[in-house]
């Protein structure tokens, strides 16, 4: 027979056993939650006292890991079956883009107007992506997690993109834009962690601002270009380009255009700054020439063509043209030897840069950084050739380094160059050929495959450049 249970008696476990279990889950609770509250503390203090000592502090970069469409399956096609891709792209590309960027190596000629063959190669501007690109794959502050990067480079050849395409019709010339900008928005809608404005992002192009910006009011017109820049999340890019559009707003620096020259070493540098230093100069003035854009009357002729006319008709300025069969248009040192332009703008006191003109217009051309690497003081004849523009890599006081002679007096005939340049006294001289001579390692991309210790160059005053944006555009 069943026994009935005593009035008051309780079932299951007993109440101290319960009370004890509850007990025991609490404080086990609490001492996992003490523990963690132990490593969290420990883990800020750790952070927050190993940043003090950080040498990236506020420099870290995440290279964001682009689709090889994007990038290194542009070179690829480049040099697949002959040297212009198959036709599309431009003749002896594959050659330009070898060696890092940097293209084919110069050989010394006998009178020594290259001092080191390592040093020097004919780089071509479309090849400052891949340049850029194999310098930031070293660059000693890198991350891989974006949480932690103060910045984010996106490794597209934008220029090398505009060149296969040359040519064709827009929808072609947009389809890597259009791919690119649907990859970024996907990107910044997964990364919660970073601002979505995309200003913290930047690439670098070896093209003008207005080659990118097709119908964003500052381009070449409807056929011209691609319109990477023009789009929404072009726009909010930071874009490192050879020439900003100067547009109020935009988000466009102007960066130098590659020269021939690409040290490896500290020593490089500062054995070519002594050679430079030194160099007997037989013309007051040279100019390396494009192709005449206007014509002969002086009412329609462009300012370059009024350079070039002062040039040529004084004895104390050395001009070299362009290769006569070059095509107007070509881009800026793929009509001149190397080896000729560098000995005359090593042979020079002053170097003429008049804007190139074109359409879009452009106001700066190569030879203003080659002439500087040579120690060739610049004439400016457009506020926008230098002045308005590379204001991370020239300095601010433009009379230091540069001579400004205003277009207008040149176009009406009131304005002898050569007469401007003879006014400037020899201590002068001196002083800013010492401040060019200075600036070289500024306007220079070293050698990828190299390193410099203690000097900055072209791509280092870039990225502090972006850094320095970031930090105000986050204060």
């Amino acid at each position: 027979m069943r026994q009935l249970a005593k009035p008051g008696a309780a079932k299951g476990r007993p109440r101290r056993a319960v009370v004890g279990a509850k007990e025991k889950a609490v404080a086990g609770s609490f001492r996992r939650l003490c523990f963690a509250a132990v490593l969290a503390v420990t883990f800020f203090l750790y952070y927050r006292f190993s940043q003090l000592d950080d040498p990236c502090r506020g420099r870290y970069i995440h290279v964001y890991p682009l689709p090889p469409r994007f990038n290194t399956d542009m070179t690829r096609d480049a040099c697949r079956g002959d040297n212009n891709g198959g036709g599309r792209w431009p003749a002896g590309i594959c050659e330009s883009i070898d060696n890092a960027g940097l293209g084919r190596p110069l050989a010394d000629p006998a009178d020594g107007v290259l001092t080191d063959e390592d040093g020097w190669y004919g780089t071509r501007q479309l090849a400052l992506d891949i340049i850029f690109h194999n310098r930031m794959k070293r660059y000693e502050c890198l991350t891989n997690h974006t949480a932690v990067a103060t910045a984010i480079f996106v490794p597209f050849y934008a220029a090398l993109d505009f060149a296969r395409y040359a040519g064709q019709d827009n929808v072609t010339r947009d389809a890597a834009s259009v791919d690119l900008a649907e990859w970024l928005k996907w990107r910044f809608l997964d990364d919660r962690q970073r601002p979505q404005d995309g200003h913290d992002n930047f690439l670098v192009a070896g093209r003008t601002a207005r080659d990118l910006a097709r119908d964003g009011g500052n381009s070449g017109g409807p056929n011209w270009g691609t319109n990477l820049l023009a789009r929404p999340v072009g726009r909010n890019l930071s874009v490192l380009v050879l020439e900003s559009s100067l547009a109020p707003n935009a988000s466009e620096f102007a960066v130098p255009y590659p020269t021939y020259f690409h040290p490896r070493t500290d020593a490089d540098v500062f054995g070519w700054q002594d050679r430079v230093r030194g160099l007997q100069r037989k013309w007051l003035m040279a100019f390396v020439s494009d192709k005449p854009r206007g014509t002969d009357n002086a009412a329609t002729a462009t300012i370059h063509d009024h350079v070039m006319a002062q040039c040529k008709a004084s004895d104390a300025c050395g001009h070299l043209q362009p290769d006569p069969d070059c095509a107007t248009g070509t881009d800026h040192g793929q009509c001149h030897s190397p080896v000729k332009a560098m000995r005359l703008l090593q042979s020079a006191t002053f170097c003429l840069h008049p804007p190139p003109g074109g359409s879009p217009p452009s106001y700066t051309r190569r030879w203003v950084f080659d002439a500087m690497v040579a120690g060739c003081i610049p004439v400016f004849f457009h506020p926008a050739s230098a002045h308005l523009q590379y204001r991370w890599h020239l300095p601010e006081d433009h009379a230091k380094y540069s001579v400004f002679i205003p277009e207008a007096g040149v176009r009406a005939g009131t304005a002898s160059i050569e007469a401007v340049l003879r006014a400037i006294s020899a201590s002068t001289v001196a002083r800013m050929r010492g401040e060019v001579v200075r600036l070289i390692p500024q306007v220079v991309y070293a050698d990828p495959r190299g390193k410099l210790e203690t000097v900055k160059d072209a791509f280092d005053i870039a990225v502090d450049g972006m850094l320095d944006r970031v930090a105000r555009l986050r204060h």
